[in-house]
């Protein structure tokens, strides 16, 4: 397989799990605790269900012409696929769901994985993260940070009419309920303003056509929350609160990591962070004929990494789901709780209404687009052919 040419290089995550320190200390792994001196095995379980996005290599070229590797940059988008994924699987099947190698999974599941795969045609492909980003400013194959990521997630969302999902990126640390509120209640729009970075493809957009039907009512939501802890390093003043954040139902963890090293972090043990590392290369995987996906290289079944809280870069972000309403309240409430209590510095804002020196806020759209990236530098090519002839012909 292809995790076996890794087996010598990474402990498996059993044996990993004796090296935890004898302690009492609960670990956090997205809103659910268990105790490493009684529930060992579903600790493991936990974390190996987790949808495990890496590098891969032998893809289709992004593009048409760009690279069929991100080994080496597609890090962060990776873990924004992570997060995204995580917040699939609440939605379809549960946060108690759990994965067990070879036993058959629902076709809820596999549709999941579909949305993920290294294709033009797929929803949250690396290629339409990649394309997506240049409306960000980011050129296909260069870094993306965490905010960026939550944009393109964003953006993209909007085109995936399957999961139907309200995606807020909160603005200058601030979240604000009546905005939140206004958008998951808005109801379902076909067009909208274009946005000139959204370079998806025809196929993708036909990919996820709805089949249950977009009912009226709270559409699922998908709260990013960008945030900057520090200058240079994280404030130790926010590692409360920010442990804090791993302990919500809604929590979906958080992107970060070091400069231009991503890390999907799930959950905490002391003072130590738990997170699934992209740093791997696999070989693409694509869907079976009947459209089930060879799903053991998408789990990571090794060890799950740590690092110190205090070594994270402060650039990160937050993220929960919320699939109904009353989940949000909670949220809200516990943010009231538990991470505004302080009177200090606080980690970012919850208001009730929208900031009157803001820009109105507008539900983002579906926008109507017909042309994709790929399609895009075909015609370009086509025009420098024309070019090139009508130079001759001048001659």
């Amino acid at each position: 397989s292809v995790l076996s040419r890794y087996e010598n290089q990474i402990t498996i995550l059993s044996d990993y799990l004796e090296e935890f320190p004898e302690t009492d200390e609960p670990v956090w792994i997205l809103g659910r605790q268990h105790h490493l001196n009684t529930d060992k095995s579903k600790l493991l379980l936990d974390i190996s269900a987790r949808l495990w996005f890496t590098y891969r290599r032998k893809f289709s070229p992004i593009g048409g012409t760009g690279p069929s590797s991100d080994a080496g940059w597609g890090c962060m988008l990776r873990c924004g696929q992570m997060m995204l994924a995580q917040a699939l699987i609440c939605r379809h099947l549960g946060r108690d769901w759990q994965w067990e190698k070879h036993k058959k999974q629902p076709e809820e599941y596999h549709r999941i994985l579909r949305c993920f795969l290294d294709r033009k045609d797929c929803c949250y492909s690396i290629h339409q993260m990649a394309q997506m980003g240049v409306g960000e400013g980011k050129s296909i194959g260069e870094w993306f940070g965490p905010n960026t990521v939550a944009q393109v997630l964003k953006k993209l969302a909007l085109f995936d009419e399957w999961n139907s999902l309200a995606v807020y990126v909160s603005m200058d640390n601030t979240v604000v309920i009546e905005d939140i509120k206004k958008m998951c209640w808005s109801p379902a729009q076909s067009s909208g303003i274009a946005h000139s970075s959204a370079h998806l493809h025809r196929s993708a957009l036909g990919q996820n056509k709805n089949t249950a039907g977009l009912c009226p009512g709270w559409k699922p939501l998908l709260l990013m929350i960008p945030l900057r802890l520090g200058i240079n390093h994280i404030n130790p003043v926010y590692i409360d609160a920010f442990k804090e954040c791993f302990k919500m139902p809604q929590s979906l963890g958080a992107l970060g990591g070091k400069p231009n090293n991503a890390y999907y972090f799930i959950g905490f043990l002391g003072n130590e962070l738990i997170y699934l590392d992209p740093h791997t290369t696999q070989s693409f995987v694509d869907s079976e004929e009947n459209g089930t996906v060879d799903d053991e290289s998408f789990h990571c079944q090794q060890a799950p990494h740590r690092m110190k809280i205090m070594n994270l870069d402060p650039s990160v972000a937050l993220g929960f789901f919320c699939k109904e309403e009353c989940d949000f309240d909670n949220w809200c409430t516990l943010v009231q709780k538990e991470i505004l209590k302080q009177q200090s510095l606080r980690m970012f804002e919850l208001v009730q209404k929208h900031p009157p020196h803001w820009p109105p806020f507008i539900p983002p759209t579906k926008p109507e687009v017909t042309t994709t990236g790929a399609e895009l530098i075909e015609s370009t090519d086509k025009l420098f052919e024309l070019e090139e002839e009508f130079e001759i012909l001048s001659v």
